[in-house]
């Protein structure tokens, strides 16, 4: 009746779920890979699928699927949540809100799990799980590069958006895996294991649109530690003050992120001129104190961080046009990245472009830095916009630097063309999310170097006039 199975625990799911109904809560991406996963141990059971579009408007790639497959009833539109009742196990997909009447009653009713909750009760080997509201991408995917050149097997996995999904892992799971595994809040959320090895960068103020508050949103953050066991592996950043905190409670083993060592010294030396200079440093050696519990020689290591290529829409240099070099932040949702990345590519930049979803958010440590900076030209973006320039008039009538508001992204490129001048650098770093003018953040730095090449190419000069007297400047 069903596949073969090496992983001797999975055959327990099956057991377990055998006789249970199910429903796939939120139909994108997460939720596809859990209705094949499913399909695979279940090949004739009826799976829910409740998704808050209706059919026609699902993603193209959710559509496919459905139209491949058979054996599942749909919970489509404004009344999906109704279906929630109706079922045994519930897999929730991270996106949907957490506080929703329907769903709040069907985690008090403990019927909703998630992919991450499946795959942290089934898996077989290691996980390295890393969590921070900033870094987390950047540091899991080190940890995968440096442990896959050692020659350890090793899996990219989690929130990084890995063209591998996890859950069909667990079918040819085995003791010598290790996942090095993204996990944001939403995925430990609710979550009842954590990694045998845990990574903790930062925590700053995040999605305080999904989360009641900032303290829930840290509640969710230390779920990655707050199951561990004396036998596994902390490694923090103890200058944060929410980290440290969560450090205390913990069981584990714990081990503080350095800030000074030979072995950095030696690291800065490496980077100096290469793309990883462009990488926080506590983000490097999480990846370097993972290493060495795999016992990694510092060969392999270095080799590793010095071919180390950046992330896109991290500090991503677009290219020079006009004599201006332009660079893609795109993935800065908070504040504090933006500064990182002010401090990072240092006095040139002279053109900031900031401004996105509004999730209420502090800008006024983003408002003392960039006055602290020669900064010539503040170009804001709808909604938080607004919100920075008032956090700068709260600390300086000066008209430096002088701030305009673009209408979109396309103005915003615009605009910096004009107020730039050659051998300077213009910055797209939002300290805000994408939501409302983009898909995401992705869609977001895609959009600016392709206006970026576009004017870049073009005769601007010519139409400087034309764009100046069309733009609302302020």
């Amino acid at each position: 009746m069903f596949m073969k199975i090496s992983n001797t625990k999975l055959e327990k799911l099956v057991q377990k779920w055998q006789d249970k109904t199910i429903l796939i809560l939120g139909f994108g991406e997460e939720g596809r890979d859990v209705f094949q996963f499913l399909r695979q141990l279940f090949p004739n059971k009826i799976i829910g699928i409740a998704d808050q579009k209706e059919k026609n408007a699902l993603e193209k790639s959710s559509q496919k699927l459905l139209q491949k497959q058979k054996n599942y009833r749909l919970h489509l539109g404004s009344n999906h949540l109704q279906a929630l009742r109706d079922y045994d196990v519930i897999i929730k997909s991270p996106g949907v809100p957490i506080h929703l009447p329907e769903v709040e009653k069907a985690y008090q009713e403990k019927k909703i799990t998630s992919q991450s909750e499946i795959f942290f009760n089934f898996y077989q080997g290691t996980i390295a799980g890393v969590t921070a509201t900033k870094g987390k991408s950047t540091t899991t995917t080190l940890i995968y590069k440096i442990l896959k050149n050692a020659g350890l097997k090793v899996h990219l996995v989690g929130n990084i958006g890995a063209k591998k999904p996890v859950l069909p892992l667990l079918f040819k799971s085995h003791q010598n895996d290790i996942y090095a595994y993204e996990l944001s809040s939403h995925q430990l959320y609710n979550l009842k294991k954590s990694p045998e090895i845990a990574v903790l960068l930062n925590i700053y103020p995040e999605h305080l649109d999904y989360y009641k508050n900032f303290e829930e949103y840290k509640n969710a953050k230390a779920n990655i530690a707050r199951h561990q066991t004396k036998n596994d592996i902390l490694i923090y950043n103890y200058r944060d003050p929410n980290v440290k905190t969560i450090a205390q409670k913990s069981k584990a083993r714990k081990l503080k992120i350095p800030f000074s060592s030979p072995l950095i010294s030696r690291i800065k030396k490496l980077i100096a001129n290469k793309n990883a200079r462009f990488i926080n440093l506590i983000d490097i050696m999480a990846a370097v104190r993972v290493a060495k519990i795999f016992h990694v020689e510092d060969k392999i290591v270095l080799n590793t961080i010095s071919n180390f290529k950046l992330l896109k829409h991290r500090l991503e240099y677009v290219g020079t046009y006009k004599g201006i070099s332009f660079y893609n932040d795109s993935l800065s949702t908070i504040p504090e990245t933006t500064v990182f990345a002010l401090d990072t590519l240092g006095p040139k930049v002279k053109t900031l472009i900031a401004g996105g979803f509004d999730r209420g958010l502090d800008f006024s440590k983003l408002a003392k830095n960039i006055l602290k900076r020669n900064l010539r030209t503040l170009i804001l973006l709808p909604e938080t916009g607004k919100k920075i320039k008032e956090a700068i008039e709260k600390i300086t009538k000066s008209d430096e630097p002088e701030m305009i508001f673009a209408e979109n992204l396309e103005q915003a490129v615009l605009l910096s063309y004009i107020k730039t001048k050659k051998g300077e650098i213009c910055l797209l770093s939002p300290a805000a999310p994408s939501f409302g003018m983009f898909r995401n953040y992705k869609d977001r730095g895609n959009t600016f170097k392709k206006y970026v090449k576009k004017y870049g190419n073009e005769n601007f000069d010519k139409i400087t006039k034309t764009v100046e007297n069309k733009l609302k400047l302020y």
